[in-house]
């Protein structure tokens, strides 16, 4: 299975994907930490893919989303965006909002 491949079905088999590096728990980089902090604050069931345990999704995703850097939050399969955005949509409310509809979804 090529790359693209690969990122396809985790984002397929997972409502809400945050590729960031470290885990929520060993972050390894300020702005991963903070949106993986905005995620828990929102009470958003995420899955999480650490870039620097898969050099090859690493490499590949800034390509594959257009997006240059790390972290990248996708829901439903689209990318939402990196840090600030997510902490934007943290703020105003629509984080939370967003996590709760997918969750809805999935248990439907």
């Amino acid at each position: 299975m090529d790359i693209n491949e690969r990122i396809k079905v985790v984002l397929a088999e997972y409502p809400i994907v945050l590729f960031m590096k470290g885990t929520p728990e060993f972050p390894m980089c300020g702005f991963s930490k903070r949106a993986a902090q905005a995620l828990k604050d929102a009470h958003a069931m995420f899955h999480v893919v650490n870039v620097l345990a898969d050099p090859e999704i690493r490499a590949a995703l800034p390509h594959y989303a257009n997006w240059p850097t790390f972290p990248q939050l996708f829901i439903q399969g689209e990318l939402i965006g990196g840090c600030d955005i997510v902490e934007d949509l943290k703020a105003s409310g629509e984080l939370a909002r967003m996590a709760h509809d997918v969750a809805g979804e999935s248990h439907a």
